[in-house]
């Protein structure tokens, strides 16, 4: 546990350097918009690029896998989403809380880290697990939203959730990287070099944008977004175990990898959906900070646990 935890605390040490350039005014809130920006659509897109392009679609695509990550994951929505009704919650804030219990920071966090802690091989895995993320649970959120504000505009609001699709550069990365795969030509090297520069921000980029943009969020709600919290980093993992180990038996370096990215703390991107569509933001926002402050302690915990598989 503690060689785990001591693996993993550079990864929050940068984290916790942007929080302090958030928080001294050092990045103002235009400059960590601008940072995460840039992050999400050139270094992050290059690295999950030259992964895709290096891997078949056999690597990526376990049915197993899916079914075990998709199925525990609806099972944590769902539950999340009971509670929210319970609470007499309506149709869009029980989407976001749902949302908040299963969307794991998968791109800015998950993917640099389990390839340093995992090893190259989690990347398979990983890209299936963002591919479900993106096209399943973030059109799912749009969908309820947009269709409990209005009616009679199915159309277009199926119209939204696909162009939504088609503009996310992680969607075009790993189709592009997929397709270059599949044509079997190698990569040129200065493409290759280019490539490696450009992905090499991608990781410390990512992570201090991830503190930067927790200074400027608000944490309010501390109630629910303690639940919410728990529901990210113990709930879901643990729906996640439940079906990779039993339900839909998956081979144990691949379980470690889906377990410990659904215990990755909630995504950044549910802020801004519930910011956008003008939803239960501030509980967004306080549930990422808690949960990305406790999983300095949680995640260490499922790793070191999993690593025993």
């Amino acid at each position: 546990m503690i060689e785990i935890f001591l693996r993993t605390l550079p990864f929050f040490a940068i984290i916790g350097l942007g929080f302090g350039a958030g928080r001294t005014g050092f990045l103002s809130p235009s400059a960590t918009a601008a940072l995460t920006r840039f992050v999400f659509f050139f270094p992050l897109s290059a690295m999950i690029f030259r992964f895709a392009a290096n891997l078949t679609l056999e690597q990526i695509f376990d049915p197993n896998l899916l079914w075990a990550y998709l199925t525990g994951s609806v099972v944590a929505y769902l539950l999340a989403t009971a509670v929210a009704l319970w609470r007499n919650q309506d149709t869009p804030t029980s989407a976001v809380e749902a949302q908040c219990v299963v969307i794991g920071n998968i791109g800015f966090m998950g993917l640099p880290m389990m390839t340093i802690l995992f090893g190259e091989a989690s990347v398979g895995p990983m890209m299936l697990i963002l591919t479900i993320d993106l096209v399943v649970f973030s059109s799912l959120i749009v969908i309820l939203i947009n269709l409990s504000k209005s009616t009679g505009q199915t159309a277009a609001t199926l119209w939204l959730v696909l162009k939504g699709l088609v503009a996310n550069p992680m969607i075009l990365a790993i189709t592009a990287g997929l397709l270059w795969s599949a044509s079997q030509m190698p990569i040129p090297q200065p493409m290759n070099d280019f490539l490696m520069i450009l992905s090499g921000a991608a990781t410390p980029g990512a992570l201090f944008a991830i503190g930067a943009s927790l200074a400027i969020k608000s944490s309010e709600r501390l109630q629910v977004a303690a639940w919410l919290g728990f529901g990210k980093l113990v709930l879901h993992p643990a729906c996640v175990a439940v079906c990779a180990l039993w339900l839909f038996p998956v081979a144990p370096y691949p379980t470690q990898i889906v377990i410990a990215a659904a215990a990755l703390p909630v995504a950044g991107n549910v802020y801004m959906l519930a910011q956008h569509y003008g939803v239960a933001a501030q509980r967004a926002s306080a549930a990422i900070f808690l949960s990305t402050v406790a999983s300095i302690l949680t995640l260490p915990a499922v790793i070191a646990w999993v690593s025993t598989f």
